[in-house]
Formats: C-alpha cells, structure tokens, sequence
C-alpha cells in the first residue's frame, strides 16, 4: 500500500469514498457521518493543507481516504480521559475510509500500518497518533485497537451529534536506536 498526498483534482473521488463509508456505516446502523460531516468543505480545507491522503493498493487502485491533521486539533479540548502523551507533537487520522468495493481485504489494518510507518519516517517530531470514532462503530474500534492503539477517553456531542465517541491514542517511539531511516 502507498499513501499520496491529494491534489484538488482528487476532490470528487475522496467525496466518493467518504460517501460510501457513510452509506457502509448507516447500513451497519451506526450514527456517524450521517449529517453534513464530512462535507465537500472538509475535503476542500484538507486538499488546501497537505492533510488528505489516498491509499492507493500495490496494483495501484485507489481504495480510501484519509486526513492527518497535524496538532493542535481543538476537537479534543473537551475530551474527558487522560492522554497517554502530554505533547503538541502528536497528529490526529480524521476522515478515514476503505471504499466498500475494496472491503473484506484487511485493507484498513494495512493502512494503519503504512500511517505509522510514514510518520516514523518523515515526521520524527510527532510522538503520538490520536482517532476517535463513534461508540458504536465496532469495525473501526477493532482496526483500532488491532493496531496498537489504546482507548483513552469519550467525546461528547461532536461532528453535529449529540453522541459519544471514543478517542484512542498510540505512542509512536522514535529513538535514535531504532533502524527506521528518517527522511530529512
């Protein structure tokens, strides 16, 4: 799996792939994405920042999107748990989906790796990665967990809910006796 950076010209398609996740999750009858977020100016603000991806398979489909926005995400300020890592150097995954025709393939486990494996590359700054998805979306909750992550808190009432999410954190550990090569 690859990860690229989107251009504006990939707008439509990460429209797409968010619009099928919506549909997989109200299929599933979990509450999230269900309203306006995430809208056609997320994408848009995402593109303009650097912070949207696509996942791109080894035969070079496109099979998700994803945002990683780096700190502070003032999503968080109302957070109630403990962090694992008291440091702005942390970034944030938002806006995650495998589109459906790709499902079933361990894809969002593979993505999650490669999220990490470019963070500890290119970005030795960042100590931790932060998610948080709907208390009810399960499959997410497993991927999550599945990739190291640990819950540390609930959300209340964000992205146009009133609902809770849980909000995970995973330490990345980056010293200098690691073999990763850091670009520069």
């Amino acid at each position: 799996m690859k990860l690229r950076r989107a251009q504006m010209k990939d707008l439509d398609k990460i429209i797409e792939i968010l619009a099928d996740g919506r549909n997989q999750l109200a299929e599933k009858g979990v509450n999230q994405w269900q309203g306006d977020y995430p809208s056609r100016a997320h994408v848009k603000y995402d593109i303009e920042h650097g912070f949207a991806f696509l996942a791109k398979s080894t035969d070079e489909q496109t099979i998700g999107a994803l945002s990683l926005v780096p700190a502070p995400d003032h999503v968080y300020d109302e957070m109630q748990g403990q962090w694992l890592t008291d440091t702005d150097g942390y970034i944030v995954i938002h806006r995650v989906a495998i589109h459906s025709s790709h499902g079933g393939h361990g894809y969002a486990t593979q993505l999650f790796e490669k999220v990490v494996e470019e963070i500890m590359q290119n970005h030795p700054e960042i100590k931790s990665i932060r998610i948080d998805t709907h208390k009810n979306n399960d499959a997410m909750q497993h991927v999550i967990a599945k990739s190291g992550f640990k819950k540390v808190g609930v959300l209340v009432g964000v992205y146009g809910s009133t609902d809770e999410c849980f909000v995970y954190e995973k330490v990345i550990n980056q010293d200098s006796s690691s073999n990763i090569k850091i670009a520069g």
